[in-house]
């Protein structure tokens, strides 16, 4: 992390302030409870846990929400259909596997909160490169995070239809679940 840095988290996109190096003994009661401690001592409870190394004291701001949760409800017109379709053939060129944008699109489709290292064995592909290519699909509103796999979005149902020349594409799941994956189940 770096002051003037972001990052998306489940909360929204979050915006690093000042980062410095503080000695464990200049950590206050407040800021221990602003920390998500319950006081001090559990801070330094917690710090006397880890491993040797510096404490960082790194200011956070929420900067709004993430901006993929509009874009995957948000449905492609012709030029922007075509903008993405290019970017796949971009994606598929660039792997090191061959084409696989349009079978990951369907296999996610296909099989929606189905964990990343079954997808990925379906395919034919190791787990961590397949997960790294989920999140590309994942940046361009394609896909979504489940707490236990994926699922396609509205965008992404959309764009795998123009994709298959107008083929059907399964519907998504009925139920909504929870907003808080787990990583180790992807």
């Amino acid at each position: 992390m770096r002051a003037g840095g972001s990052q998306r988290t489940t909360i929204g996109v979050i915006g690093f302030g000042t980062v410095r190096v503080v000695p464990p003994e200049a950590i206050g009661e407040e800021e221990a409870k602003r920390a998500g401690f319950p006081d001090r001592a559990g801070l330094l409870a917690f710090l006397g846990r880890r491993a040797a190394g510096e404490v960082y004291r790194i200011e956070l701001r929420l900067l709004g929400p993430d901006p993929r949760v509009d874009l995957r409800e948000r449905l492609p017109d012709g030029a922007e259909l075509e903008g993405i379709r290019r970017r796949l053939e971009r994606l598929d060129h660039a792997g090191r596997h061959g084409p696989w944008t349009e079978a990951t699109l369907r296999a996610i489709a296909e099989q929606p909160a189905t964990r990343a290292a079954e997808l990925a064995a379906a395919l034919g592909r190791e787990r961590l490169p397949f997960k790294l290519d989920v999140r590309k699909l994942k940046e361009l509103g394609l896909t979504e995070s489940l707490e236990r796999g994926y699922r396609l979005s509205p965008r992404g149902r959309a764009v795998l239809a123009s994709l298959s020349g107008g083929g059907r594409v399964p519907a998504p799941p009925r139920t909504r679940p929870s907003r808080s994956p787990r990583r180790e189940d992807r």
